[in-house]
């Protein structure tokens, strides 16, 4: 890793800005899984979290290393890109499980069709 002392500061900044604004966005979506009360309410905090943090925490990874390599690096991308579609899409999954399984057992709380 030679090329991390000549990262320039200002690209530097913008790196750890990007990252623990990212940490925090995800941090928020767990804690609010630990605040929201019902199932249906817990699966949308954590992906609204997850979603913006991941991009921002893909987008520091991208800068850094493409300053550190001198090359544009762009394979982080394809995690941004395969956590953006699976994400959404297994909060889906789970909530339609989730549902199916309350109708069938005959519970009170559960969403309309």
């Amino acid at each position: 890793m030679s090329g991390l002392s000549e990262l320039p500061v200002w690209a530097a900044c913008l790196v750890v800005a990007l990252a623990l604004f990212g940490a925090s966005l995800s941090l928020i979506g767990a804690l609010g899984m630990l605040r929201l009360k019902r199932f249906y309410e817990r699966v949308h905090a954590p992906t609204l979290g997850t979603t913006l943090g991941m991009a921002s925490i893909v987008i520091a990874s991208v800068i850094f290393w493409s300053f550190s390599q001198s090359y544009l690096a762009l394979q982080d991308l394809l995690i941004g890109l395969f956590l953006t579609v699976t994400t959404p899409v297994t909060l889906i999954l789970l909530a339609r499980a989730a549902a199916y399984r309350d109708r069938v057992e005959g519970t009170d709380e559960v969403p309309p069709e």
